[in-house]
């Protein structure tokens, strides 16, 4: 590959990820300050700024071999946003709707993606610009919904982890994040091991339900 090939997919990809990546840490940081804590806001995170959230390993290695040696698969991750569940009047039911915020913030670009490409497409298909445009926003698509589904999986300390602990009796929940460190090991061995190919079915139909939902809208 060389260099024209890996800036364009910095731009195809590495953008639309920072993007993604700082909507999704704003998100956590944004509902937890309407829930009552200001903890991301007081410490720089409620922010769009990328280096703001940035994790060497994840917002940059991670994404940089992803972009030099294409594996079908581009994907990160930033620091977690601090929520400090003191300041919460409900911490089990908050913490909740500060997880999921994450996710459905993901979620909610694809769709705003979906809607703009199908518009692109239906709008300027016949010009130069429809190939560029329609491959940043298919791009756009595919890195959000990575970032929601692969979040979502319910274990510490991914954003599911959090979300089921909802439903969990409080004992269970409690041995559950005394061993997260474990399950944050496991994952990262299935993230080398190339196991979060699983996920691209997944990601697949949603994208699939997204445009069509879209195209109907629209």
């Amino acid at each position: 590959m060389d260099l024209f090939d890996i800036g364009a997919r910095a731009v195809m990809f590495f953008v639309p990820f920072l993007f993604a990546l700082c909507f999704h840490e704003y998100a956590h940081g944004f509902v937890a300050k309407m829930r009552g804590d200001n903890t991301a806001q007081m410490m720089g995170r409620l922010t769009m700024n990328p280096i703001s959230h940035m994790d060497m390993i994840g917002t940059v290695i991670l994404p940089l071999i992803s972009i030099i040696f294409p594996t079908g698969i581009f994907f990160g991750w930033a620091k977690p946003v601090p929520v400090n569940e003191r300041n919460l009047k409900n911490p089990r039911i908050d913490m909740f709707w500060i997880a999921l915020a994450g996710p459905l913030s993901n979620i909610l670009l694809g769709f705003v993606a979906a809607f703009a490409f199908v518009f692109f497409v239906t709008q300027f298909q016949n010009t130069i610009y429809i190939r560029p445009v329609s491959e940043l926003l298919n791009a756009f698509i595919m890195v959000n919904l990575f970032l929601a589904v692969f979040n979502i999986i319910p274990l510490h300390p991914l954003d599911g982890g959090k979300v089921l602990a909802r439903f969990l009796p409080e004992r269970i929940n409690q041995k559950v994040e005394e061993n997260s460190h474990i399950t944050s090991m496991v994952l990262l061995m299935v993230i080398v091991m190339g196991g979060i190919r699983f996920l691209i079915p997944v990601v697949y139909f949603l994208k699939e339900i997204m445009l069509k939902t879209a195209a109907i809208i629209a």
